[in-house]
């Protein structure tokens, strides 16, 4: 088996969530250790993830494997998904926490505000794309 078809892919969704990521935050001066293991941010560490693995197997397999194929379509639908889907759970949580927060005050305890932090942006996609595939490139021809 090729490991790193699982290493590489799995080293940059952490090195991205873990490392990118808080520093990003840190410069923008929200950082947060909660937000270590959160959904949402800059870049996306999902989009980083399946372009490594797109990446990863078009470097070892070529674009014209059957792998790559299934790989490109993975990518394609997490990719949206974090934009699309994602983006109406975001819109749903902040709907909710704006009708709990007007609800009586003797209601309001009772219900558990939602994390309003879970799509991603365009440019928060399209930040984890670029690097999912120059860090996956780069580990590709060091190794």
């Amino acid at each position: 088996m090729k490991y790193e078809l699982i290493l590489i892919p799995l080293a940059i969704a952490l090195i991205t969530q873990l490392i990118v990521k808080p520093i990003i935050e840190a410069i923008r001066g929200r950082f947060s250790w909660k937000n270590l293991i959160s959904y949402g941010g800059m870049p996306s560490a999902h989009s980083a993830l399946v372009t490594s693995l797109s990446t990863i197997i078009a470097l070892t397999e070529g674009i014209d494997s059957p792998a790559f194929a299934v790989s490109f379509f993975l990518a394609i639908i997490v990719i949206t998904d974090a934009i699309g889907f994602r983006g109406y759970l975001t819109e749903h949580s902040k709907t909710i926490n704006k009708l709990i927060i007007d609800l009586p005050d003797e209601l309001e305890y009772k219900y558990k505000t939602l994390n309003e932090r879970i799509s991603h942006t365009m440019i928060q996609v399209i930040a984890g794309v670029i690097t999912g595939f120059i860090l996956t490139y780069l580990i590709f021809i060091i190794i």
